[in-house]
């Protein structure tokens, strides 16, 4: 903040303003023109109330989005001038826009994030922690419920997926899921589930602190015993602290050359430093870099056990 990224966002304040003040301008513009139209449609115009009702709901949706773009706009240049900067910083790469990656599609076989009919990606980030190459992006996925006038897109999950390089070789796939997620049909834990083609055999996790917080599925139990390391479980609570998450959960994947850890962890809209208040700018630059502190403490715990 004392450097360049301080100085660009103290350029950004008037821009910030400028947009609020346009935002605020759009909204008059929009209830003197159509306000009187409205009242106009609603008392002349002979047809059913139903119509006239999604009708004007139509018109103040697209009036809205119209009125915030300036806003909308506005936070996004911030967002992205900040998270480049940041980025830069720490020698990674960010965009804004981003597409499913491998760990993804991993997440999804595996069954670490829930099923759904719709996804979108946004902020992705890549480089290399502590020797670990890796990749974050977050994902908002989306399922379709109910029938007729009631269908609407409900989220059921947005969070982080992360894929990191293990950084030795693992021969076996071991997941580490939240306690309770296969359950027999008298509700004790599956011997054994069958995803992605494999099947997974439940294994113990000895340490106490932990085992009632996850439940560990293998293809290998004998190597499952050395990757579900106490450490890793310590630092993979840390990320869904430092995230504001939930749910967190991990498979160690030796499919891929030398290993690679993908993580899936429930969390808010995250990476949003486009706030229109810029006192808030250095919060969310503090944020964002001990989110990657925690990250970065995950990939110094693997290189301790290797």
């Amino acid at each position: 903040m004392a450097g360049p990224l301080g100085g660009w966002l103290q350029q950004q304040k008037d821009m910030r303003s400028e947009a609020q003040a346009e935002s605020h301008r759009r909204m008059w513009k929009a209830a003197i023109v159509l306000g009187p139209v409205l009242i106009f449609a609603w008392i002349a115009i002979p047809v059913p109330m139903q119509l006239k009702a999604v009708v004007t709901g139509m018109v103040f949706i697209a009036a809205t989005a119209w009125t915030r773009r300036p806003i909308a706009e506005a936070r996004k240049s911030v967002k992205d001038g900040i998270n480049r900067a940041i980025a830069q910083s720490l020698g990674l790469s960010f965009t804004i826009d981003s597409l499913p990656g491998t760990g993804f599609r991993r997440a999804k076989a595996l069954g670490m994030v829930p099923r759904h009919d719709r996804a979108h990606f946004e902020d992705h980030w890549s480089g290399e922690i502590a020797g670990h190459h890796f990749e974050l992006h977050e994902a908002k996925l989306e399922e379709k419920r109910g029938s007729g006038k009631n269908r609407r897109w409900v989220t059921v999950f947005r969070g982080a997926i992360i894929t990191m390089q293990y950084g030795r070789g693992i021969h076996s796939r071991t997941l580490l899921l939240r306690e309770g997620k296969h359950r027999g049909f008298f509700g004790g834990r599956k011997d054994a589930v069958k995803l992605d083609g494999e099947r997974f055999e439940s294994v113990p996790i000895v340490h106490p602190e932990f085992e009632d917080a996850f439940d560990a599925w293998t293809t290998d139990p004998v190597e499952a015993r050395y990757l579900i390391h106490p450490s890793y479980v310590e630092r993979l609570l840390e990320i869904e602290n430092s995230f504001a998450g939930k749910d967190i959960c991990a498979l160690f994947d030796g499919r891929h050359e030398r290993g690679d850890l993908v993580i899936a962890v429930k969390t808010g809209n995250m990476f949003e430093s486009g706030h229109m208040n810029a006192a808030m700018d250095e919060q969310m630059v503090a944020r964002t870099i001990e989110q990657f502190g925690t990250l970065a403490r995950l990939a110094e715990t693997m290189n301790e056990f290797r």
